[in-house]
């Protein structure tokens, strides 16, 4: 939840460390520092004697921000409104050319922005389906969400794309031919992990030669909330880089449904079709299943 603070600040100097929600105390500390008292601060400001007096005893019912402007300004001081520690990161403010279909504004509290490609749509559930790209080609000028929860979830994931970054991770319990990626936030917390393994006839023998052994893919995670965000992609392509670096020129995996598509717009192709998915089940009695 974004917050407003409203600082007292004086011309003559720095402003004036207190509480930003104590407004009586702030106000007894800037007429203070302007050798005011109450009567006099009251006829500077127009404002009666007795509202400052409620005012700095905490008695006020909420005093209009017109009669704490007047109040601040006779004392030499200023309002100053602080802007939340993650500006300039959070949502941007909806354009006022961007208008709906009817060619009204959107509303100035919701994130609306320009649909330029099915993807930027919400309800274009085909824009990540291989193959439908060009399903649907009516698509609205402008979209916004209107649920709340949507737009917390949206925000989050904006944030997640900004901030998300890659590394590789090392730990000496783990061997070196295992290979371990991770997205994590600048607070630590993990959205992403990527791991594989090198394999070779050499590597099982115990002289790995250079340019012989390959990679087997372990799985790709991402977290259920962040996902289609392109987290995915950067881990594998923070493998391919580290491939590149040290000489490992192919790597394997088995996969399907949403695994294989981001694989394939990776660069990764379709290596056989004789590989088989394969289960066994035991019968009712606990005896193996018969063939015929």
């Amino acid at each position: 939840m974004t917050r407003v603070d409203h600082g007292l600040v004086t011309d003559a100097g720095p402003p004036l460390e207190l509480p930003p929600t104590d407004l009586g105390a702030t106000l007894r500390a800037l007429r203070r520092a302007a050798d005011l008292s109450q009567r006099e601060l009251a006829a500077r400001s127009g404002v009666p004697q007795t509202t400052v007096s409620r005012i700095e005893c905490g008695r006020s019912a909420g005093p209009s921000f017109r009669t704490v402007e007047r109040l601040a300004t006779a004392a030499g001081g200023r309002i100053v409104i602080v802007p939340p520690p993650t500006a300039g990161q959070g949502p941007p403010v909806t354009p006022r050319q961007l208008r709906d279909a009817a060619g009204r504004h959107c509303p100035a509290h919701l994130d609306a922005r320009e649909v330029r490609e099915p993807k930027d749509w919400p309800g274009a559930w085909w824009a990540h389906v291989p193959g439908l790209s060009g399903y649907g080609s009516a698509l609205p000028a402008v979209t916004y969400r209107l649920d709340r929860g949507h737009r917390d979830r949206d925000r989050d994931r904006a944030r997640v794309r900004r901030e998300c970054r890659i590394r590789r991770h090392l730990d000496p319990a783990v061997p070196a031919t295992s290979w371990r990626f991770v997205a994590e936030l600048p607070d630590g917390e993990l959205v992403g992990e990527l791991r594989a393994h090198e394999r070779s006839d050499e590597l099982l023998i115990g002289y790995p030669l250079p340019g012989r052994h390959h990679l087997v893919l372990d799985g790709v995670l991402v977290a259920p909330a962040y996902r289609l965000l392109g987290v995915g992609r950067r881990l594998v392509a923070a493998l391919t880089a580290e491939m590149a670096r040290r000489d490992v020129p192919s790597a394997y995996a088995v996969t399907d449904g949403t695994g294989t598509c981001l694989l394939h717009r990776c660069g990764f192709r379709v290596e056989s079709r004789d590989a088989a998915v394969m289960r066994f089940d035991l019968t009712a009695g606990g005896e193996p299943p018969r063939r015929w």
